[in-house]
């Protein structure tokens, strides 16, 4: 009988020096975007999915971030003790969100690495790999959308968005043919990171979501280290390729990088917009501004 996808795993042991000096002391992935940390809007993506059990794959300096998704009993009690239910309420949300788990990644080695950490955690089941700094606003979870097409194909699946252009060189970018029963899905052949814009093998880069079978922690044991000392991820499901069916599938949605300074304001504003509570009074605020 085919399993389900029931775990999350969310790479999160990153130095974020993108975001220094914010992040010498505040782990990138708790950086706020409007009121929430980023990695929360991953969390939160995952639980609307169906997901039960979520690992975050940390290192030093990150006990902040375990900290949000645990109880906060004072917090808590003063809350309670004032009367404001209504915080008292988003405070305890955060903390029941999910069952959570940590594995420490003792120095970044990788993507790839960070998801072999997880893997007594995961077992022999098929999981999700969330990026946090990849938001995702979609009228249906993105990574809900992925398990469609797995619990379809009972394969790997890559996200994918269409880029056209010379900006494809900044990504992942996959190489296969269209379905020819669903114009979103692609059969993977293989990928190419970060290709010059010529030589770029489509117009499909691959983003920070992945529903992957038990199948790649093999095969990322079997690879070496390449530059830098890394196990890239992207490595692994190459070699993954070889015994197993891949496919890349362009999710509904819109996706924000809000791993780069550019993409995290990008993301702030849009976001904020969209706030019933004080989004048409920034509207209007931003109209007004001499620009």
């Amino acid at each position: 009988m085919s399993k389900r996808v029931r775990t999350a795993v969310f790479p999160a042991g990153g130095l974020g020096t993108r975001f220094l000096p914010a992040t010498k002391v505040i782990p990138k992935e708790m950086l706020a975007l409007v009121d929430k940390p980023i990695i929360q809007y991953g969390v939160e993506e995952a639980v609307a999915s169906g997901i039960e059990h979520v690992i975050f794959v940390t290192g030093r300096g990150k006990g902040a971030m375990e900290d949000h998704f645990d109880v906060s009993f004072e917090l808590d009690a003063t809350l309670e003790r004032k009367g404001k239910r209504e915080l008292l309420e988003i405070s305890r949300k955060v903390s029941s969100l999910a069952r959570v788990s940590y594995v420490r990644q003792k120095e970044p080695m990788g993507l790839g690495h960070a998801v072999l950490c997880a893997k007594q955690l995961v077992g022999d089941e098929p999981f999700a790999v969330i990026l946090p700094d990849d938001v995702i606003d979609a009228p249906r979870p993105c990574i809900a959308q992925m398990m469609d097409v797995y619990n379809e194909r009972q394969a790997s699946v890559l996200a994918t968005m269409t880029i056209e252009g010379p900006s494809i060189s900044a990504y992942g970018v996959l190489a296969g043919a269209q379905d020819a029963t669903n114009e979103r899905l692609y059969d993977c052949t293989g990928m190419v990171e970060k290709p010059k814009f010529e030589e770029a093998p489509s117009k499909q880069a691959i983003i920070g979501r992945y529903i992957l079978t038990p199948g790649i922690f093999e095969t990322l044991e079997r690879t070496g280290f390449g530059a830098g000392g890394e196990l890239q991820l992207t490595d692994g499901i190459l070699a993954l390729l070889a015994t197993e069916k891949v496919y890349g599938y362009t999710f509904e949605g819109r996706r924000f990088d809000a791993g780069d300074k550019f993409g995290m304001l990008q993301a702030t504003v849009e976001f904020a917009l969209k706030r019933e509570e004080f989004g048409e009074r920034f509207r209007a605020y931003l109209r007004n501004l001499p620009i």
